[in-house]
């Protein structure tokens, strides 16, 4: 399968030409459908596959028509195709075809949080009230469809949908027109570019829905968290009770079914939902989504392509940053038109008391939402359980088919993390498989609860683990009893950079400081479809608590629409930077946040660029760094794309100067200088959207190692002068090679504080020379 990007005006002369020359052909015999070019861009394109298949570029035969599965025509022009290798390699050589990429299958990223925001009603001028909740905004999600009978998208109160909405409410299997509303205005699936990659998707198989409707539930949890109604006395089997509700509760859901119940997202369809959502008229687009890395270049990957031009026409689109943490270069959504979240914590936890049988009483995390018996269990070391088969780390973390199903069976299992198994899940899974009753899972202690529901898992930290196996060594018949599961709130610190989170810097591009912001993306309470293929108990529920950047996205998704709520004319990059440069660097208790980590760390900004979001900052920034699509251009030619992969992506034509660019001067919210070798200096610049006459002065905190200056350092604005320039040097302090260092640029007013992250790492050229 490939996807093939075009220049629209260069095929249409090329195509245009045969066609005055071959004219049609009435006395043919061989049945065919005739097709105007120009006139149905899926005409056009079918016609151009004619031409590359050897048949009548005029005469349409059912190969060529067969075999375009998207044509995309509202935001770029270009098609999917399943195509031979060796087609594809005939296409790449017609005049006018400047790219064809391969199709590639992306993952899902898998409500205290909006209080823990501080985002409530009160006061009146506050950007919940202001947004008046985002009722003027449309949210469009890509991800696994939506369950539309949950509560949480219940349309009540709400007004006429926009009129400038375009979308449509596709039907398909247990889903009809009327399952839109004023809440849900539309929803579309997009399946061509899976079955072409893995065949026919059969339902009786696989637990799925061919229509919108969520069968996975990835959907309709980031779609609640995002835009979820007021629900009253929700909770997940009794814990994390009370009103569930979405970041923007009045903003409107438009629904785009990209991924599937295996977890496989095309890229063909992805780009087919950019597609359509540019063309209905989303204001948002929310992205839980990605490809690991090894990352593909900008103009190859679907998500920056389908950002690019979403982000040309208005449309802010927000993408997670990945679950790979807490290692560094992985994350993902890279491309500096994306607004890119990391995952944190929120204040609140679920535990568990352990009980052994000396009286000892330790704490655990747990989402076990069943009932324990008040008796003690026996409880065994899992290495002293081990299968004959098995190696010992395997069984010391409880590795699949790890253990001795006879002397599990009946007893409460210690299982200790390890390198090769890390997951307290796949643990829970081996010992339920054993016939063990229950799991104590040490590990370094995250506050990201792993999902075990047919069993108790009780998650510790490794010195509580080590207490418990004593325990077990020194006792004769040792046992333990757990208490039911409650919740905790509003005794954590935090936020918390989550473990999972992935960390930058950006592996493809590390002069774009990637994150750009951090989220709630731990323990977090939204809808859950009823009858999902993942129901985490034998008992549907309506609500499930959920941890990864699949999680924080949304929660920045909403944020975005209530803010276009208020500043309708803002452009998605100066909404980016309003965030990035109100965002918190310090906890809820004034302390420097830190990431979760072995050990933990003070948290930089390659764990969550500019800090942790604060809504109601964001609303008046005082200052913007706003960037337009030439500026972009000019960013993917200083990263060495010719100027045909440009063109391709941007459906502009463009011709790079041939002297080379800076990365550096793209006029983002951060600066990253991935390599300082001697003096630099990096340009900036400033919109005032605050009071019209301000007087802004700079305060560096420079980097451990670098010398900072900005010149000028006061910038006066008026009502002519609303855009402001300056400069900011780096000049390394040592002559040697060193490792990533961080700071902070403001600019204050006595009102507003511009923060803006600074990433310098010093080398040296001759570091890598061989005397």
């Amino acid at each position: 399968m490939a996807l093939a990007s075009a220049s629209q005006n260069t095929i249409f002369g090329l195509l245009l030409l045969q066609l005055l020359l071959l004219g049609t052909s009435s006395g043919s015999n061989v049945r065919c459908t005739l097709c105007t070019w120009g006139r149905n861009p899926r005409c056009s394109h079918s016609l151009f596959m004619n031409s590359t298949m050897g048949s009548s570029p005029v005469c349409l035969g059912e190969e060529a028509k067969t075999s375009i599965l998207y044509s995309y025509k509202h935001g770029f022009s270009g098609f999917a195709a399943v195509l031979s290798e060796s087609q594809a390699a005939r296409l790449v050589d017609w005049p006018g075809v400047v790219r064809v990429v391969p199709n590639r299958i992306l993952e899902l990223h898998t409500t205290r949080s909006w209080d823990f925001l501080h985002l409530s009603p009160e006061p009146s001028n506050g950007l919940l009230s202001l947004s008046r909740f985002g009722e003027r905004s449309i949210i469009g999600v890509l991800d696994t469809g939506i369950w539309p009978e949950s509560e949480s998208f219940k349309d009540d109160g709400m007004g006429e949908v926009p009129s400038r909405w375009r979308g449509k409410c596709v039907e398909g299997e247990k889903f009809h027109a009327s399952n839109c509303n004023r809440k849900i205005i539309g929803a579309r699936w997009y399946i061509k570019g899976y079955e072409a990659e893995n065949g026919k998707l059969n339902t009786s198989e696989v637990f799925e829905f061919l229509s919108p409707r969520d069968a996975v539930g990835h959907g309709t949890h980031t779609s609640s968290t995002a835009a979820g109604a007021l629900v009253a006395n929700a909770s997940f089997n009794g814990l994390a009770q009370g009103l569930a509700r979405g970041g923007a509760s009045r903003a409107r859901l438009a629904i785009y079914k990209v991924c599937w119940a295996t977890g496989d997202c095309s890229s063909a369809d992805i780009l087919a939902a950019f597609d359509d959502a540019i063309h209905d008229g989303v204001d948002v687009l929310s992205v839980s989504l990605g490809q690991a890395p090894p990352l593909p270049t900008y103009v190859e990957d679907v998500l920056a392509i389908g950002s690019f031009h979403a982000a040309g026409r208005g449309i802010s689109v927000v993408c997670s940053a990945g679950n790979s943490g807490p290692y560094s270069q992985t994350v993902i959504n890279t491309a500096p038109w994306i607004i890119t979240v990391a995952a944190s914590t929120i204040d609140w936890t679920f535990i568990s008391r352990i009980t052994l049988g000396n009286n000892s009483t330790f704490v655990g995390q747990t989402l076990y939402p069943g009932k324990h018996h008040k008796r003690n269990y026996q409880i065994v070391n899992a290495e002293d359980i081990a299968s004959s088969d098995a190696e010992d780390s395997d069984a010391r973390s409880c590795n699949t088919g790890s253990l001795n199903a006879t002397l599990a069976r009946g007893k409460i299992v210690l299982c200790f993390q390890t390198r090769g198994q890390r997951v307290a899940s796949v643990a829970a899974d081996t010992v339920r498989k054993a016939l063990g009753v229950g799991v104590i899972f040490a590990q370094f202690m995250t506050k990201d609860i792993a999902s075990s529901y047919d069993i108790p898992c009780i998650q510790v930290d490794l010195e509580t683990g080590s207490t418990i196996l004593n325990y077990i060594g020194d006792t004769r018949k040792p046992v333990v009893k757990f208490s039911s599961a409650k919740t905790i709130l509003g005794k954590l610190i935090a936020p918390e950079v989550a473990y999972f989170s992935s960390r930058g810097p950006s592996s493809l591009s590390p002069s774009v400081l990637k994150p750009d912001i951090a989220a709630p993306g731990v323990n977090i309470l939204a809808a859950w479809p009823p009858a999902s293929m993942l129901s985490p108990t034998s008992r549907p529920v309506n609500f499930r608590i959920d941890s990864g950047t699949s999680m924080s996205c949304p929660h920045i998704s909403a944020v975005v629409a209530l803010l276009k709520s208020i500043h309708p004319d803002w452009s998605p990059t100066a909404i980016k930077s309003a965030l990035v440069t109100t965002a918190n660097a310090r906890d809820e208790y004034g302390l420097s946040i830190v990431a979760e980590g072995a050990p933990y760390k003070q948290a930089d900004a390659f764990d969550h660029g500019g800090g942790h979001v604060d809504p109601n900052k964001a609303l008046d920034p005082g200052l913007v760094y706003d960037t337009g699509v030439s500026d972009y251009i000019r960013f993917l030619c200083s990263m060495g794309y010719n100027n045909s992969a440009i063109s391709s992506m941007t459906q502009h034509n463009t011709a790079c100067k041939s002297s080379r660019q800076s990365k550096k001067d793209l006029n983002l919210p951060s600066i990253s200088i991935p390599e300082l070798r001697k003096t630099l200096t990096v340009s900036r610049t400033v919109t005032n959207v605050g009071p019209v006459n301000a007087v802004y002065r700079a305060r560096i905190e420079a980097p451990k190692g670098v010398h900072v200056n900005v010149e000028p350092k006061v910038l006066l604005f008026n009502m002519t002068a609303k855009m402001l320039s300056f400069k900011v040097t780096f000049r390394p302090k040592l002559d040697v090679r060193g490792r990533y260092m961080f700071g902070s640029l403001l600019w204050e007013d006595g009102v507003h504080s511009v923060r803006i992250p600074l990433v310098v790492r010093t080398v040296i050229d001759d570091f890598y020379t061989v005397a």
